[in-house]
C-alpha cells in the first residue's frame, strides 16, 4: 500500500497521524497547508485527502470537518512513515535506575518496570512476568512462625525470589537449615523444574539424606514454589487509571471497560507472551488489528526480553487508545527490553 502513495500523499498522511496524536481533533487542509515543506494550496491538500479517504487511509468525523486516520491509515503510518524519535539521557536514566536489581526480587524488577513504563507514556503499562525457571544456586528455609517458613530462592545472575510456605507444627530450626543445604546441594546449575525432579525421584527412592520430617519440608517448599508459578508467569498492569484520563465520549468509555476486563483475564498473558516469542523486536498492535485483545480503539507497544541463555521469558510494553505517541513510545518499550534483558543476564 505504501508504495502506491506519491511522497505528497505520504507526507499528508503523515502529517494527519501526528496532528491526530497530538490533539486528538480532525486536521483540516489549511491546517496543513502551514506545516508542509512544499507550498500547497488547501484545495490541493483537500483532493489529496480526498483520495486517501477512498483508500481508507482517512475518514472525516463530520461533514465539512478535517481528516482523522483510520486504523489501517495507523498501521500504515507506523509501519511505513513513523520517525523514530530517541530517548533523552534523563530518559535512560530512569529506565536503567528503575531496573537495577540490587537487593530486589524478580518481582520486585518487573512491577517497577511496569510502573515505570506507565508513568513515561501516561498509559497503562504491562509486563509478562517469567515463570521462575532460570537456573538456581542457592535456597534456604527461614522460620517466620510456628508453622510458616519463608523459602527464599536465589538464581545463577544473583537474582532473589522468596515465598512463604505452611510448615509442618513445630519443626525445628535444624530441620530448615537441613532442607536448605540438602536443596542447595542439588538445584545448583539447575532449573525448578529440573530440581524438583530430582528432588522428588530420589525421596521417593528413599535415597535422599534427610530424615522423615525434613523430607516434608523439602517437598513443602518446591511444591509450594512450582504451584505458585503453575507454568505460565504472572501478567503485571500498572497506571490504569492513566487511560480514563483523555476519555472523550461514550464509545471510548466502552473501549476502556472492555479492555479492563481483557486485562483480567489469565489468556491475555498467553496471547502475550505468545506474541513476544513470534519476533525479537518491537510489535505494535492496532486497534481491530490487535490480536492480544482483540478490541477497535485500542493499541498495544510490547518488546520481549531474555534470560542469560538468550531465551524469551517475557515482555513488556504499554496498551492504550489507538491516539498514542508512537513515535516516543516505541524506543522507550525497546529499551527498557534490552535494560531488563541485561538484568535477567
Amino acid at each position: 500500500m505504501l508504495e502506491e502513495l506519491n511522497l505528497r500523499s505520504r507526507e499528508i498522511l503523515r502529517l494527519v497521524v501526528e496532528g491526530y496524536v497530538e490533539s486528538g481533533e480532525p486536521v483540516g487542509s489549511r491546517t496543513l497547508s502551514r506545516k508542509m515543506e512544499q507550498n500547497i494550496s488547501p484545495a490541493t491538500i483537500r483532493n489529496v485527502m480526498a483520495d486517501l479517504e477512498d483508500a481508507g487511509l482517512l475518514y472525516a468525523p463530520h461533514t465539512s470537518a478535517g481528516r482523522l486516520p483510520t486504523e489501517m491509515g495507523l498501521r500504515l503510518f507506523v509501519d511505513g512513515l513513523l520517525q523514530v524519535g530517541n530517548l533523552s539521557s534523563d530518559e535512560r536514566t530512569q529506565i536503567e535506575s528503575q531496573c537495577e536489581s540490587s537487593g530486589k526480587s524478580v518481582t520486585q524488577v518487573l512491577e517497577e518496570a511496569s510502573g515505570m513504563m506507565s508513568g513515561l507514556s501516561r498509559m497503562a503499562g504491562l509486563v509478562a512476568a517469567p515463570t521462575a525457571n532460570d537456573r538456581l544456586r542457592h535456597i534456604e528455609f527461614v522460620s517466620i512462625g510456628p508453622s510458616r517458613a519463608l523459602v527464599v530462592m536465589v538464581s545463577e545472575g544473583g537474582l532473589v525470589e522468596n515465598r512463604i510456605v505452611e510448615m509442618p507444627i513445630g519443626v525445628p530450626a535444624s530441620a530448615l537449615i537441613e532442607a536448605g543445604n540438602y536443596l542447595s546441594s542439588r538445584i545448583a546449575g539447575r532449573t525448578l523444574d529440573e530440581a524438583k525432579r530430582l528432588v522428588d525421584q530420589e525421596i521417593a527412592a528413599n535415597r535422599a539424606e534427610v530424615d522423615e520430617l525434613t523430607g516434608k519440608v523439602v517437598e513443602q517448599g518446591l511444591a509450594t514454589w512450582a504451584n505458585s508459578v503453575d507454568g505460565k508467569g504472572v501478567l503485571i498492569v500498572s497506571g490504569q487509571a492513566n487511560l480514563l484520563e483523555d476519555v472523550s465520549g461514550l464509545a471510548d468509555l466502552e473501549h476502556i471497560r472492555a479492555l479492563f476486563a481483557a486485562l483480567e483475564r489469565k489468556e491475555t498473558l498467553l496471547n502475550l507472551l505468545d506474541a513476544a516469542r513470534s519476533a525479537n523486536g518491537v510489535q505494535v498492535f492496532i486497534g481491530a488489528q490487535n490480536e492480544l485483545f482483540t478490541l477497535s480503539g485500542c493499541s498495544v507497544i510490547i518488546a520481549p526480553y531474555k534470560n542469560s541463555d538468550q531465551k524469551i521469558v517475557g515482555a513488556i510494553g504499554v496498551v492504550g487508545p489507538t491516539r498514542m505517541n508512537y513515535a516516543r513510545i516505541v524506543p522507550m518499550v525497546d529499551y527498557t527490553a534490552q535494560v531488563v534483558s541485561r538484568m535477567m543476564g
